[in-house]
């Protein structure tokens, strides 16, 4: 479902839902944010590429980029805050029993965790799977449910603001108001290389 829903977002279907409508649009990123950061087993989903493509698409609407990028704030701070409670509660410890985490993605955060102490809320943000997963990990570690918001705040607000605004100013140039189709599916295409990539090297270390 969530893949059908992000091939709709691609291309004549993503400008047809921004001339028909562009606060649907908005919702719509919204909620994929929201399942992104906020469901530890559904790191795979593009959010970098969804936000710059929002960004490049908000010059031909009537929407203000500042509420765009404090409507995504809050979506991306919920998603972040709902994933702590889920890493610090009885389901959090659930999903570690049912090895429904990749090791790897688990040790690449910890990783980081390691490295940047609290800061990895943050920093995470800008890191694809480490997105998904420092929140998790925050909770199963017992961080500070303050110092925890504030890193998510942050962090959010900087992902957040910092991808649109980047899609919005560029998008205003004219070599990619002419583009936005092959854009919108190149940009999309380019952040689920790591998916591939976590899909394809397995099978073939399998297979040697």
């Amino acid at each position: 479902m969530l893949q059908h829903l992000m091939d709709y977002l691609s291309g004549s279907h993503l400008i047809a839902l921004v001339n028909a409508d562009p606060l649907w649009v908005v919702a719509i990123v919204a909620v994929m944010i929201l399942c992104e950061t906020g469901l530890v087993i559904l790191p795979f989903l593009p959010g970098d590429s969804l936000l710059f493509t929002t960004g490049a698409f908000l010059p031909a609407t009537s929407l203000s980029p500042v509420t765009v990028i404090a409507l995504l704030t809050v979506a991306a701070f919920i998603g972040d805050t709902l994933n702590y409670h889920i890493g610090k509660g009885a389901v959090g410890r659930f999903i570690l029993r049912r090895q429904w985490l990749k090791v790897q993605h688990r040790e690449k955060t910890e990783a980081f965790f390691r490295k940047y102490g609290a800061a990895t809320v943050f920093i995470g943000r800008f890191v694809p799977i480490v997105r998904t997963l420092a929140p998790f990990i925050a909770g199963l570690s017992s961080m500070p449910r303050s110092t925890f918001l504030l890193w998510n705040f942050a962090g959010g607000l900087a992902w957040c603001g910092g991808f649109i605004a980047l899609g919005y100013f560029l998008g205003d140039m004219p070599w990619v108001r002419d583009h936005r189709e092959w854009l919108a599916l190149g940009i999309i295409g380019v952040s689920l290389l790591p998916v591939l990539t976590a899909v394809i090297r397995p099978a073939q270390q399998e297979e040697s």
